[in-house]
């Protein structure tokens, strides 16, 4: 069964069966129009441009463009926010400020911190932020640290 899911351009099938219907308004008059099934199959005069067409369509469409914004960085502070997740800001210039987020706007963040003064920090000057709890940690054995220390008092030569 073959089923239309597109409504057909009734000045195109008046203009197939004969009848002379209202003049068409021109979208672009460089562009000679096409049968459908030309363009559907890649013909030779197709725009290799244009976005693929849905059955039936005789002018070219072009794809929706994605949302501008996405609202995920809001989605993520508001998370954190909430459930006072303890995090970490590593700055343009490395360094690391730790602190819940309190309050956020398209432009700042505000870090409240633990016996320290809490900051308002531009976002233009954070690198990348993550929690506290994924910070990665440095376990070293006893013997690591005897290595280090055996290490030390051994002289390298240098080489010129």
């Amino acid at each position: 069964m073959n089923r239309k899911l597109i409504r057909p351009n009734f000045g195109e099938i008046k203009e197939q069966l004969g009848r002379n219907p209202k003049p068409p308004v021109p979208q672009e008059p460089a562009s000679v129009p096409q049968p459908a099934g030309e363009i559907a199959q890649g013909g030779r005069n197709a725009d290799p441009n244009a976005a693929s067409l849905p059955q039936g369509m005789a002018s070219p469409r072009r794809k929706i463009a994605p949302p501008e914004q996405t609202n995920a960085e809001s989605f993520y502070y508001l998370k954190q926010m909430q459930s006072k997740t303890p995090m970490v800001i590593v700055l343009q210039n490395d360094e690391k400020i730790r602190g819940v987020i309190e309050w956020y706007d398209k432009h700042c963040l505000k870090i409240n911190r633990v016996k320290e003064p809490n900051l308002l920090l531009p976002k233009h000057n954070i690198k990348y932020i993550y929690k506290q709890d994924e910070e990665p940690r440095i376990r070293r054995s006893r013997a690591g640290k005897k290595e280090e220390s055996a290490s030390a008092d051994v002289d390298l030569p240098l080489f010129d």
